[in-house]
């Protein structure tokens, strides 16, 4: 199959193309300036394995959670290519594709997937055995290391992916058991790589790709919101 991937959730800007079984992934840490390098990246991706636009049997697109401008923007993007072309747009929960890598392990260690979501929160969720078993949100340290001993408190060996999950380590030690082993993974995964084989997942499984009127998956209320109320 021949599709794009867009993920511009974090400050790391990550986009893909594949044709068929060749792949080019084009990744930028350019903090806030992913709208200058955006558009040229996909031009790029989609030159390399010979593609163009109309030859698209899909996009895959992180919806967030992540950073409110960065998913408007990937958003913007993906939807103008679809509407022009009618190609589907595919879903991808940004939390899901970091631990989706990990995923093998989750026999052993329960799965962690981070995002610092500034004002000492992070967007989270947990998985153990490949099933999900605590849902992204909106979380402090102390409230999800809460809900990791709802859960099961007998489970102690955990893996944390994600781009702070340093961070997010030193602070889980401080809020559960010390005898509980904690690692953390530095983030340098191929991102458009594992959004792909997500994608054609989804596909294969006859998943519906997004509609028109969908737009990002926001766990938070924006700062213009927040004022506003």
């Amino acid at each position: 199959m021949n599709g794009l991937s867009i993920d511009c959730a974090i400050t790391k800007l990550s986009i893909g193309a594949k044709n068929e079984d060749k792949t080019v992934s084009a990744i930028f840490d350019i903090g806030m300036k992913q709208s200058e390098t955006l558009l040229p990246t996909i031009d790029y991706v989609l030159k390399s394995v010979n593609l163009e636009v109309c030859n698209l049997d899909y996009i895959a697109l992180t919806t967030g959670p992540g950073s409110f401008t960065g998913l408007r923007l990937g958003l913007s993007a993906a939807k103008a290519i679809s509407l022009a072309k009618n190609i589907p747009i595919y879903s991808i929960n940004t939390l899901d594709l970091y631990a989706e890598y990990y995923m093998p392990l989750s026999s052993e260690f329960v799965i962690i997937s981070e995002i610092d979501a500034k004002k000492e929160r992070f967007y989270t969720e947990a998985f153990f055995n490949s099933k999900k078993i605590i849902d992204a949100g909106d979380y402090t340290v102390e409230e999800f290391a809460q809900k990791l001993s709802i859960n099961d408190n007998s489970i102690n060996k955990f893996l944390i992916c994600g781009p702070d999950s340093e961070n997010f380590k030193n602070q889980l030690k401080e809020k559960i058991s010390s005898e509980s082993i904690i690692l953390n993974q530095t983030f340098e995964i191929d991102s458009p790589r594992i959004i792909f084989s997500i994608a054609e997942n989804m596909i294969k499984n006859n998943a519906e790709p997004m509609n028109d009127y969908d737009g990002p998956l926001y766990i938070r209320a924006s700062e213009a919101e927040i004022k506003k109320s």
